[in-house]
């Protein structure tokens, strides 16, 4: 699937940088970006779902932890 990707001059410019440094394609190194934002983002929600479920059944002792 193609999708047109609408930067700032900036953000082009940087972009054009680090693909020269790392000696790879502006689109490599965009799409490498996409899919490291989607893979942290998705831990994070990961551990908010699994924090969310668990520490209400260890509230009483981690307050008392706590103490």
């Amino acid at each position: 699937m193609e999708i047109t990707l609408r930067l700032t001059a900036q953000e082009t410019e940087a972009l054009r940088t680090r693909a020269e440094l790392e000696d790879r394609s502006m689109q490599d190194v965009a799409r490498q970006a996409v899919r490291d934002y989607i893979e942290s983002h998705n831990r994070a929600d990961l551990l908010t779902r699994v924090l969310d479920e668990e520490l209400p059944r260890y509230a009483e002792a981690l307050e008392r932890l706590g103490r």
